[in-house]
Protein backbone atom coordinates (compact mmCIF):
# COMPACT_ATOMS: atom_id res chain seq x y z
CA UNK A 1 0.00 0.00 0.00
CA UNK A 2 1.13 3.37 -0.97
CA UNK A 3 0.60 6.23 1.71
CA UNK A 4 -0.22 9.66 0.56
CA UNK A 5 2.60 11.73 -0.01
CA UNK A 6 3.33 14.62 2.51
CA UNK A 7 5.28 17.66 1.49
CA UNK A 8 7.30 18.26 4.61
CA UNK A 9 10.56 18.17 2.37
CA UNK A 10 12.74 20.83 4.27
CA UNK A 11 13.98 21.92 7.11
CA UNK A 12 11.36 24.91 7.76
CA UNK A 13 9.50 22.19 10.76
CA UNK A 14 11.96 22.66 13.14
CA UNK A 15 10.87 24.25 16.07
CA UNK A 16 14.67 25.14 16.77
CA UNK A 17 16.92 26.00 13.48
CA UNK A 18 19.85 25.80 15.82
CA UNK A 19 20.20 22.05 16.07
CA UNK A 20 20.67 21.69 12.20
CA UNK A 21 24.62 21.81 12.20
CA UNK A 22 26.64 21.51 8.79
CA UNK A 23 30.38 21.90 10.51
CA UNK A 24 32.13 18.86 12.47
CA UNK A 25 32.42 19.79 16.41
CA UNK A 26 36.16 19.34 17.28
CA UNK A 27 37.18 20.87 20.99
CA UNK A 28 34.28 23.23 21.86
CA UNK A 29 34.31 24.62 18.27
CA UNK A 30 32.45 24.43 15.34
CA UNK A 31 34.75 23.45 11.95
CA UNK A 32 34.97 23.59 8.50
CA UNK A 33 37.21 20.93 6.83
CA UNK A 34 40.77 22.90 6.56
CA UNK A 35 40.35 23.11 2.96
CA UNK A 36 36.79 23.36 2.52
CA UNK A 37 35.53 20.52 1.53
CA UNK A 38 32.18 19.99 2.34
CA UNK A 39 29.64 16.79 1.23
CA UNK A 40 26.01 16.99 0.36
CA UNK A 41 23.29 14.77 2.33
CA UNK A 42 20.33 13.76 0.74
CA UNK A 43 16.73 12.97 2.24
CA UNK A 44 16.37 9.04 0.76
CA UNK A 45 12.69 9.11 0.62
CA UNK A 46 13.08 12.27 -1.94
CA UNK A 47 16.43 12.72 -3.32
CA UNK A 48 16.59 15.93 -2.25
CA UNK A 49 19.20 17.39 -0.74
CA UNK A 50 18.99 18.61 2.91
CA UNK A 51 22.08 20.43 2.86
CA UNK A 52 25.69 19.78 3.12
CA UNK A 53 28.27 18.50 5.39
CA UNK A 54 31.75 19.35 6.69
CA UNK A 55 34.40 16.74 4.90
CA UNK A 56 37.50 16.63 7.13
CA UNK A 57 39.91 14.35 7.11
CA UNK A 58 42.84 12.78 8.88
CA UNK A 59 44.68 15.80 9.83
CA UNK A 60 40.90 17.08 11.27
CA UNK A 61 40.55 13.61 13.04
CA UNK A 62 43.90 14.13 14.77
CA UNK A 63 42.99 17.46 15.71
CA UNK A 64 39.99 15.81 17.20
CA UNK A 65 41.68 13.30 19.09
CA UNK A 66 44.42 15.50 20.60
CA UNK A 67 41.55 17.93 22.12
CA UNK A 68 39.99 14.26 23.50
CA UNK A 69 43.72 13.65 25.07
CA UNK A 70 43.83 17.32 26.59
CA UNK A 71 40.57 16.98 28.09
CA UNK A 72 40.66 13.55 29.51
CA UNK A 73 42.53 14.60 32.61
CA UNK A 74 40.11 17.32 33.67
CA UNK A 75 37.17 14.79 33.18
CA UNK A 76 38.34 11.34 34.89
CA UNK A 77 39.16 13.27 37.56
CA UNK A 78 35.43 15.26 37.97
CA UNK A 79 33.96 13.30 40.99
CA UNK A 80 31.44 10.62 39.40
CA UNK A 81 28.40 13.29 40.41
CA UNK A 82 29.92 16.06 38.85
CA UNK A 83 29.69 13.66 35.29
CA UNK A 84 26.33 12.58 36.58
CA UNK A 85 25.03 15.70 36.32
CA UNK A 86 25.95 16.79 32.56
CA UNK A 87 24.89 13.79 31.39
CA UNK A 88 21.71 14.27 32.82
CA UNK A 89 21.27 17.35 31.86
CA UNK A 90 22.02 16.62 28.16
CA UNK A 91 19.81 13.87 28.73
CA UNK A 92 16.67 16.37 29.70
CA UNK A 93 17.88 18.37 26.45
CA UNK A 94 17.42 15.80 24.26
CA UNK A 95 13.93 15.35 25.83
CA UNK A 96 13.08 18.53 25.40
CA UNK A 97 14.19 18.73 21.84
CA UNK A 98 12.62 15.33 20.86
CA UNK A 99 9.99 15.97 18.25
CA UNK A 100 13.19 18.09 16.54
CA UNK A 101 15.43 15.37 16.65
CA UNK A 102 12.97 12.81 15.38
CA UNK A 103 12.08 15.14 12.04
CA UNK A 104 15.85 15.60 11.53
CA UNK A 105 16.40 11.60 11.87
CA UNK A 106 13.61 11.07 9.31
CA UNK A 107 14.45 13.55 6.44
CA UNK A 108 18.19 12.26 6.64
CA UNK A 109 17.17 9.05 7.54
CA UNK A 110 14.41 7.89 6.22
CA UNK A 111 12.68 5.95 8.95
CA UNK A 112 9.00 6.85 10.06
CA UNK A 113 8.77 9.24 12.24
CA UNK A 114 6.88 7.41 15.08
CA UNK A 115 10.21 5.17 14.56
CA UNK A 116 12.22 8.67 14.77
CA UNK A 117 10.27 9.38 18.17
CA UNK A 118 10.93 6.05 19.52
CA UNK A 119 14.79 6.43 18.69
CA UNK A 120 15.29 9.69 20.17
CA UNK A 121 13.42 8.11 23.50
CA UNK A 122 16.01 5.14 23.25
CA UNK A 123 18.87 7.43 22.81
CA UNK A 124 17.77 9.69 26.04
CA UNK A 125 17.62 6.09 28.22
CA UNK A 126 20.96 5.14 28.13
CA UNK A 127 21.98 8.85 29.20
CA UNK A 128 19.62 8.67 32.01
CA UNK A 129 20.98 4.98 32.78
CA UNK A 130 24.64 5.65 32.98
CA UNK A 131 24.75 8.95 34.37
CA UNK A 132 23.56 6.76 37.91
CA UNK A 133 25.81 4.16 36.55
CA UNK A 134 28.68 6.77 36.79
CA UNK A 135 28.17 7.27 40.78
CA UNK A 136 29.04 2.73 41.15
CA UNK A 137 31.87 2.24 39.23
CA UNK A 138 34.07 1.88 42.77
CA UNK A 139 36.68 -0.01 44.32
CA UNK A 140 36.15 -3.91 44.94
CA UNK A 141 37.63 -5.50 47.57
CA UNK A 142 39.75 -8.75 47.30
CA UNK A 143 40.64 -11.50 49.35
CA UNK A 144 44.60 -11.05 49.87
CA UNK A 145 46.99 -13.84 49.79
CA UNK A 146 49.72 -12.18 51.77
CA UNK A 147 49.39 -11.90 55.41
CA UNK A 148 51.00 -8.42 55.37
CA UNK A 149 49.03 -6.78 52.95
CA UNK A 150 45.87 -5.47 51.53
CA UNK A 151 45.06 -5.79 48.17
CA UNK A 152 41.65 -4.14 45.87
CA UNK A 153 40.76 -3.63 42.77
CA UNK A 154 39.54 -0.67 40.90
CA UNK A 155 38.96 0.75 37.67
CA UNK A 156 39.67 3.12 35.69
CA UNK A 157 38.59 5.03 32.60
CA UNK A 158 40.52 3.66 29.85
CA UNK A 159 41.50 7.06 27.93
CA UNK A 160 40.18 8.53 24.39
CA UNK A 161 37.43 6.04 23.22
CA UNK A 162 36.59 6.54 19.18
CA UNK A 163 33.39 6.28 18.27
CA UNK A 164 32.10 4.71 14.89
CA UNK A 165 28.49 4.73 14.59
CA UNK A 166 26.49 3.55 11.52
CA UNK A 167 22.99 5.47 9.70
CA UNK A 168 20.50 3.03 10.55
CA UNK A 169 20.40 4.65 14.26
CA UNK A 170 22.06 7.65 13.69
CA UNK A 171 21.39 8.72 17.44
CA UNK A 172 20.67 5.91 19.45
CA UNK A 173 24.07 3.85 18.74
CA UNK A 174 26.05 7.33 19.92
CA UNK A 175 24.69 7.34 22.94
CA UNK A 176 24.60 3.95 24.14
CA UNK A 177 28.33 4.13 22.96
CA UNK A 178 28.67 7.93 24.17
CA UNK A 179 27.25 7.91 27.57
CA UNK A 180 29.07 4.80 28.71
CA UNK A 181 32.25 6.21 27.57
CA UNK A 182 31.68 9.29 29.53
CA UNK A 183 30.09 7.98 32.82
CA UNK A 184 33.29 6.02 33.02
CA UNK A 185 35.57 9.19 32.69
CA UNK A 186 36.89 8.84 29.52
CA UNK A 187 36.57 11.34 26.34
CA UNK A 188 35.45 10.72 23.11
CA UNK A 189 35.69 11.33 19.72
CA UNK A 190 32.40 10.32 16.98
CA UNK A 191 32.60 9.23 13.33
CA UNK A 192 29.12 9.33 12.30
CA UNK A 193 27.71 8.06 8.95
CA UNK A 194 28.17 10.39 6.62
CA UNK A 195 24.39 10.00 5.26
CA UNK A 196 23.29 10.67 8.90
CA UNK A 197 25.41 13.35 10.18
CA UNK A 198 22.96 16.17 11.39
CA UNK A 199 21.45 13.70 14.34
CA UNK A 200 25.27 13.37 15.78
CA UNK A 201 25.28 17.46 15.27
CA UNK A 202 22.60 17.98 17.04
CA UNK A 203 23.47 15.26 19.86
CA UNK A 204 26.85 17.91 20.15
CA UNK A 205 25.17 21.19 20.04
CA UNK A 206 22.46 20.16 22.65
CA UNK A 207 25.89 18.32 25.02
CA UNK A 208 27.48 21.99 24.86
CA UNK A 209 24.10 23.27 26.27
CA UNK A 210 24.18 20.68 28.68
CA UNK A 211 27.60 21.94 30.01
CA UNK A 212 29.94 19.03 28.54
CA UNK A 213 33.16 20.71 28.42
CA UNK A 214 35.56 21.66 25.75
CA UNK A 215 37.09 18.88 24.24
CA UNK A 216 34.84 16.28 26.18
CA UNK A 217 32.45 15.06 23.34
CA UNK A 218 33.96 15.86 19.20
CA UNK A 219 31.98 14.78 16.41
CA UNK A 220 34.67 14.16 13.50
CA UNK A 221 32.63 14.19 10.05
CA UNK A 222 33.84 13.47 6.54
CA UNK A 223 35.75 10.71 5.20
CA UNK A 224 35.29 7.33 6.77
CA UNK A 225 38.76 5.76 5.80
CA UNK A 226 40.78 8.52 5.96
CA UNK A 227 39.30 9.32 9.97
CA UNK A 228 38.77 6.06 11.31
CA UNK A 229 41.86 5.25 9.70
CA UNK A 230 43.39 8.20 12.12
CA UNK A 231 41.68 6.70 15.18
CA UNK A 232 42.88 3.62 14.97
CA UNK A 233 46.61 4.77 14.12
CA UNK A 234 46.61 7.17 16.96
CA UNK A 235 48.21 5.99 20.42
CA UNK A 236 46.36 8.19 22.33
CA UNK A 237 42.98 6.29 21.37
CA UNK A 238 43.02 3.10 23.70
CA UNK A 239 39.16 2.31 22.98
CA UNK A 240 37.47 1.77 19.37
CA UNK A 241 33.67 0.77 19.35
CA UNK A 242 32.43 0.27 16.35
CA UNK A 243 28.47 -0.73 14.49
CA UNK A 244 28.45 -2.28 11.23
CA UNK A 245 29.13 -4.51 8.91
CA UNK A 246 31.50 -8.00 10.05
CA UNK A 247 33.56 -7.04 6.84
CA UNK A 248 34.16 -3.34 7.99
CA UNK A 249 34.75 -4.74 11.62
CA UNK A 250 37.32 -6.90 9.84
CA UNK A 251 39.36 -4.07 8.74
CA UNK A 252 39.15 -2.07 12.12
CA UNK A 253 40.04 -4.66 13.85
CA UNK A 254 43.26 -5.10 11.78
CA UNK A 255 43.90 -1.37 11.91
CA UNK A 256 44.04 -1.76 15.78
CA UNK A 257 46.07 -4.47 16.03
CA UNK A 258 49.48 -2.74 16.00
CA UNK A 259 48.74 -1.12 18.90
CA UNK A 260 46.50 -3.29 20.60
CA UNK A 261 43.70 -1.22 21.31
CA UNK A 262 40.39 -2.24 23.23
CA UNK A 263 37.94 -3.21 21.16
CA UNK A 264 34.14 -2.86 20.73
CA UNK A 265 32.06 -4.43 17.94
CA UNK A 266 28.46 -5.44 16.91
CA UNK A 267 28.49 -6.48 13.76
CA UNK A 268 26.23 -8.03 11.23
CA UNK A 269 23.10 -10.55 12.33
CA UNK A 270 21.08 -13.11 10.61
CA UNK A 271 18.14 -13.97 13.30
CA UNK A 272 16.62 -16.97 12.72
CA UNK A 273 12.56 -16.64 13.69
CA UNK A 274 11.30 -19.82 14.88
CA UNK A 275 7.40 -21.09 15.32
CA UNK A 276 6.35 -23.76 16.97
CA UNK A 277 2.68 -25.17 16.59
CA UNK A 278 1.81 -24.61 19.90
CA UNK A 279 2.76 -20.48 20.11
CA UNK A 280 0.50 -17.97 20.19
CA UNK A 281 -0.34 -17.71 16.55
CA UNK A 282 -1.63 -14.16 16.51
CA UNK A 283 1.04 -13.09 18.93
CA UNK A 284 3.73 -14.72 16.35
CA UNK A 285 2.71 -12.80 13.37
CA UNK A 286 2.65 -9.69 15.13
CA UNK A 287 6.18 -10.89 16.19
CA UNK A 288 7.35 -11.59 12.73
CA UNK A 289 6.21 -8.15 11.46
CA UNK A 290 7.69 -6.31 13.71
CA UNK A 291 10.68 -8.26 13.61
CA UNK A 292 11.42 -8.28 9.69
CA UNK A 293 10.16 -4.75 8.53
CA UNK A 294 11.49 -1.96 11.37
CA UNK A 295 13.61 0.32 9.60
CA UNK A 296 12.38 -1.12 6.44
CA UNK A 297 14.54 -4.14 7.69
CA UNK A 298 17.27 -2.43 8.09
CA UNK A 299 18.16 -3.39 11.37
CA UNK A 300 20.96 -6.05 12.81
CA UNK A 301 17.77 -7.20 15.01
CA UNK A 302 15.79 -8.08 11.73
CA UNK A 303 14.73 -11.09 11.64
CA UNK A 304 15.77 -12.81 8.17
CA UNK A 305 15.35 -16.51 8.53
CA UNK A 306 11.80 -17.68 9.59
CA UNK A 307 11.52 -21.21 10.54
CA UNK A 308 7.55 -22.44 10.90
CA UNK A 309 6.65 -25.73 11.37
CA UNK A 310 4.59 -27.53 8.79
CA UNK A 311 1.51 -27.83 10.94
CA UNK A 312 0.69 -24.47 10.81
CA UNK A 313 3.31 -22.97 8.00
CA UNK A 314 0.88 -22.28 5.00
CA UNK A 315 -2.05 -20.68 7.45
CA UNK A 316 1.40 -18.56 9.06
CA UNK A 317 2.47 -17.73 5.14
CA UNK A 318 -0.46 -16.72 3.92
CA UNK A 319 -1.20 -14.22 7.26
CA UNK A 320 2.32 -13.26 6.90
CA UNK A 321 1.97 -11.84 3.63
CA UNK A 322 -1.23 -10.65 4.02
CA UNK A 323 -0.58 -8.23 6.57
CA UNK A 324 2.77 -7.26 4.77
CA UNK A 325 1.02 -6.24 1.91
CA UNK A 326 -0.60 -3.82 4.24
CA UNK A 327 1.94 -1.91 5.33
CA UNK A 328 1.97 1.47 4.62
CA UNK A 329 4.97 2.43 2.50
CA UNK A 330 5.91 6.11 2.08
CA UNK A 331 7.48 9.68 3.05
CA UNK A 332 8.59 8.83 6.86
CA UNK A 333 7.16 12.43 7.73
CA UNK A 334 3.48 11.03 7.11
CA UNK A 335 2.21 9.79 10.41
CA UNK A 336 0.64 6.48 9.53
CA UNK A 337 3.55 5.54 7.19
CA UNK A 338 4.95 2.14 8.18
CA UNK A 339 8.06 1.66 5.81
CA UNK A 340 10.43 3.99 4.36
CA UNK A 341 12.78 4.09 2.19
CA UNK A 342 16.39 2.14 2.21
CA UNK A 343 19.72 4.40 2.22
CA UNK A 344 21.39 3.86 -0.91
CA UNK A 345 21.00 2.56 -4.13
CA UNK A 346 23.68 -0.44 -3.06
CA UNK A 347 20.54 -1.87 -0.51
CA UNK A 348 18.15 -1.35 -3.41
CA UNK A 349 20.02 -3.90 -5.12
CA UNK A 350 20.83 -6.26 -2.74
CA UNK A 351 17.03 -6.77 -2.22
CA UNK A 352 16.86 -7.27 -5.60
CA UNK A 353 19.58 -9.89 -5.85
CA UNK A 354 18.24 -11.81 -3.46
CA UNK A 355 14.83 -11.89 -4.43
CA UNK A 356 15.93 -12.74 -8.02
CA UNK A 357 18.16 -15.85 -6.78
CA UNK A 358 15.95 -17.11 -4.53
CA UNK A 359 13.23 -17.60 -6.92
CA UNK A 360 16.12 -19.59 -9.77
CA UNK A 361 16.64 -21.84 -7.16
CA UNK A 362 12.98 -22.90 -6.66
CA UNK A 363 10.83 -20.00 -3.72
CA UNK A 364 7.79 -18.70 -4.23
CA UNK A 365 7.10 -15.28 -4.44
CA UNK A 366 4.25 -14.58 -2.21
CA UNK A 367 4.28 -11.17 -2.58
CA UNK A 368 6.53 -8.14 -3.31
CA UNK A 369 9.72 -8.40 -5.18
CA UNK A 370 10.44 -5.08 -6.98
CA UNK A 371 11.19 -1.90 -6.75
CA UNK A 372 8.06 0.08 -4.92
CA UNK A 373 6.42 3.12 -6.97
CA UNK A 374 6.86 5.44 -3.75
CA UNK A 375 10.64 6.01 -5.18
CA UNK A 376 14.07 5.04 -6.65
CA UNK A 377 15.23 3.63 -3.00
CA UNK A 378 11.92 2.25 -2.31
CA UNK A 379 11.48 -1.83 -2.19
CA UNK A 380 8.34 -3.49 -2.15
CA UNK A 381 7.64 -5.88 1.41
CA UNK A 382 8.25 -8.75 0.23
CA UNK A 383 7.79 -12.68 1.33
CA UNK A 384 9.09 -15.70 0.08
CA UNK A 385 8.09 -18.99 1.02
CA UNK A 386 9.91 -22.66 0.41
CA UNK A 387 13.44 -20.51 0.11
CA UNK A 388 15.99 -23.66 -0.43
CA UNK A 389 19.16 -23.64 1.74
CA UNK A 390 20.92 -22.99 -0.70
CA UNK A 391 19.68 -19.17 -1.49
CA UNK A 392 21.89 -16.38 -0.82
CA UNK A 393 19.40 -14.95 1.19
CA UNK A 394 19.19 -18.18 3.56
CA UNK A 395 23.55 -17.30 4.05
CA UNK A 396 23.40 -13.18 3.61
CA UNK A 397 22.43 -10.51 5.76
CA UNK A 398 19.61 -8.59 3.78
CA UNK A 399 19.26 -5.58 5.13
CA UNK A 400 15.89 -4.64 3.19
CA UNK A 401 12.03 -5.63 3.61
CA UNK A 402 12.74 -9.07 2.53
CA UNK A 403 11.23 -12.05 4.22
CA UNK A 404 12.38 -15.55 3.23
CA UNK A 405 10.02 -18.79 4.86
CA UNK A 406 10.57 -21.85 4.99
CA UNK A 407 9.01 -25.20 6.90
CA UNK A 408 10.58 -27.53 9.19
CA UNK A 409 9.48 -30.77 10.88
CA UNK A 410 11.23 -30.95 14.21
CA UNK A 411 13.82 -29.67 16.64
CA UNK A 412 16.90 -30.98 15.73
CA UNK A 413 16.65 -30.30 12.45
CA UNK A 414 15.68 -26.76 13.09
CA UNK A 415 18.33 -25.91 15.62
CA UNK A 416 20.94 -27.10 13.21
CA UNK A 417 19.55 -24.59 10.25
CA UNK A 418 19.32 -21.84 12.47
CA UNK A 419 23.13 -22.43 14.39
CA UNK A 420 24.11 -22.92 10.24
CA UNK A 421 25.89 -19.15 10.24
CA UNK A 422 29.13 -17.51 11.22
CA UNK A 423 26.84 -14.66 12.74
CA UNK A 424 25.26 -14.86 16.21
CA UNK A 425 23.40 -11.86 17.80
CA UNK A 426 19.97 -12.70 18.49
CA UNK A 427 17.67 -15.27 17.46
CA UNK A 428 13.82 -15.45 18.19
CA UNK A 429 11.50 -18.29 19.35
CA UNK A 430 7.83 -18.29 19.34
CA UNK A 431 6.55 -21.42 21.60
CA UNK A 432 4.27 -22.39 24.58
CA UNK A 433 6.11 -25.24 25.41
CA UNK A 434 8.38 -24.43 28.71
CA UNK A 435 10.92 -27.27 28.17
CA UNK A 436 11.29 -26.53 25.01
CA UNK A 437 12.24 -22.90 25.74
CA UNK A 438 14.73 -24.06 28.28
CA UNK A 439 16.39 -26.31 25.62
CA UNK A 440 16.46 -23.56 22.74
CA UNK A 441 17.89 -20.93 25.47
CA UNK A 442 20.59 -23.32 25.55
CA UNK A 443 21.38 -24.65 22.12
CA UNK A 444 21.31 -21.69 19.86
CA UNK A 445 24.26 -19.74 18.81
CA UNK A 446 23.42 -16.48 19.83
CA UNK A 447 24.28 -13.54 22.07
CA UNK A 448 20.19 -12.81 22.80
CA UNK A 449 17.54 -15.30 22.38
CA UNK A 450 13.93 -13.24 22.50
CA UNK A 451 11.09 -16.07 23.45
CA UNK A 452 7.44 -14.51 22.37
CA UNK A 453 8.42 -11.21 21.52
CA UNK A 454 10.44 -8.88 19.79
CA UNK A 455 11.32 -5.92 22.16
CA UNK A 456 14.11 -7.26 24.33
CA UNK A 457 16.43 -4.21 23.67
CA UNK A 458 16.75 -1.47 26.43
CA UNK A 459 19.74 0.66 28.79
CA UNK A 460 19.65 -2.13 31.42
CA UNK A 461 20.50 -4.96 28.75
CA UNK A 462 23.25 -6.53 28.06
CA UNK A 463 23.39 -5.89 23.96
CA UNK A 464 25.94 -8.59 21.89
CA UNK A 465 26.49 -11.25 19.94
CA UNK A 466 29.12 -14.41 19.41
CA UNK A 467 30.70 -15.69 16.48
CA UNK A 468 31.44 -12.82 13.71
CA UNK A 469 28.33 -10.22 15.44
CA UNK A 470 30.99 -8.88 17.64
CA UNK A 471 32.81 -8.10 20.76
CA UNK A 472 31.85 -7.45 24.21
CA UNK A 473 28.66 -6.00 24.92
CA UNK A 474 26.79 -1.86 25.16
CA UNK A 475 24.27 -1.35 27.21
CA UNK A 476 24.13 -2.35 31.09
CA UNK A 477 26.96 -2.42 33.58
CA UNK A 478 28.97 -3.99 30.79
CA UNK A 479 29.03 -1.78 28.26
CA UNK A 480 30.58 1.08 30.79
CA UNK A 481 33.03 -1.46 32.34
CA UNK A 482 34.08 -1.97 28.64
CA UNK A 483 35.84 1.85 28.53
CA UNK A 484 37.84 0.90 31.85
CA UNK A 485 40.57 -0.84 32.62
CA UNK A 486 41.43 -2.61 35.59
CA UNK A 487 43.86 -1.66 38.26
CA UNK A 488 45.41 -3.77 41.24
CA UNK A 489 46.72 -2.05 43.91
CA UNK A 490 48.93 -4.60 46.89
CA UNK A 491 49.02 -2.07 49.56
CA UNK A 492 52.08 -3.46 52.39
CA UNK A 493 50.88 -3.24 56.01
CA UNK A 494 53.33 -4.89 57.73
Amino acid sequence: MLAEMVIWSDLSRLNDPRLFRENAYIDGRWRAATDGTVREVHNPATGECLGTVAALGATEAVEAVAAAENAFGGWRKRLPQERAAILHAWHNEILANREDLAVLMTLEQGKPIGESRGEIDYAASFIAWYAEEAKRLNVESVTSPFPDADTMVRREPAGVAALVTPWNFPSAMITRKGAAALAAGCTVVVHPSMYTPYSALALAELAERAGMPAGVFNVVTGDAPEIVGAFCASPAVRVVSFTGSTQVGRLIAAQCAPSVKRLIMELGGHAPFIVFPDADFERAIDGAVAAKFATSGQDCLAANRFFVHRDIYKRFVDAFAERARALNVGTGLNESVEIGPLMHERAVAKCADHVADALARGARLVNGGKHHTAGSLFFEPTVLADVPTDARIWHEETFGPVAALAPFDDEDAVLAAANATEYGLVAYLYTADTRRISRFGRALEYGMVAVNRVKITGAPVPFGGVKQSGLGREGARQGMEAFTEIKYLCLDNG
